[in-house]
């Protein structure tokens, strides 16, 4: 397994760049179909296109860099392996794949008895590179906070305002109708809006 996760990475690592050129949902679906027929190449696309998005989700998650990085390169080979399953399904590939992310890190709290305890890493890292000071100790601030929350409602505000997906999406990665997903979502805003206040 190590050994084909290396090869995997080593021949997608040219490909995983901030700069991944953006393409509109039919060219995705193409590469999505591709990639069911067993395609590593337009795989190898996809990896290009989400792997910042999978492992800034899985960073707010876990809170550790290297972990996170693993963690990501895991997710991956996870989806490659069970990638014929989106035959047919090329629309819904990106909720499968934050379902795939989503139970990968639900695995990894549960095989651990207490939370990593690890040096805190800047989100600036993995953002925008903004510069400053300031924006730093507001970014460490943000992930403190939101990895304070339950686990329910942290998983809700990283793929609402940090990963930028709809209610119905949401539903779909975390098997819960959109109805719950609201109410998780005023919770936790509830609860960051009070630690905010305490904090003033």
């Amino acid at each position: 397994m190590k050994d084909s996760r290396n090869k995997y990475r080593e021949e997608n690592k040219s490909r995983a760049t901030p700069e991944a050129v953006a393409l509109d949902q039919t060219e995705i679906n193409k590469l999505v179909e591709r990639a069911a027929g067993g395609d590593f190449e337009a795989f190898g696309e996809l990896y290009s296109i989400y792997l910042d998005r999978i492992y800034r989700y899985v960073f707010y998650q876990i809170k550790d860099k290297m972990a996170a990085e693993d963690t990501t390169e895991e997710i991956f080979v996870k989806a490659w392996k069970a990638i014929d399953s989106c035959k047919g399904k090329e629309q819904t590939f990106l909720p499968w794949l934050y379902r795939i992310a989503h139970n990968y890190v639900i695995d990894i709290f549960r095989s651990k008895q207490k939370e990593l305890v690890v040096e805190m890493e800047t989100v600036a890292e993995i953002s925008d590179h903004r510069p400053g000071v300031e924006i730093e100790l507001e970014h460490q601030q943000l992930l403190d906070m939101i990895t304070s929350l339950p686990q329910n409602q942290r998983q809700v505000i990283i793929l609402k305002f940090i990963e930028g997906l709809d209610n119905r999406e949401i539903g779909q990665i975390m098997h819960k109708n959109q109805g719950a997903i609201r109410v998780l979502q005023m919770r936790a805003l509830a609860a960051l809006r009070q630690r905010l206040s305490r904090d003033k």
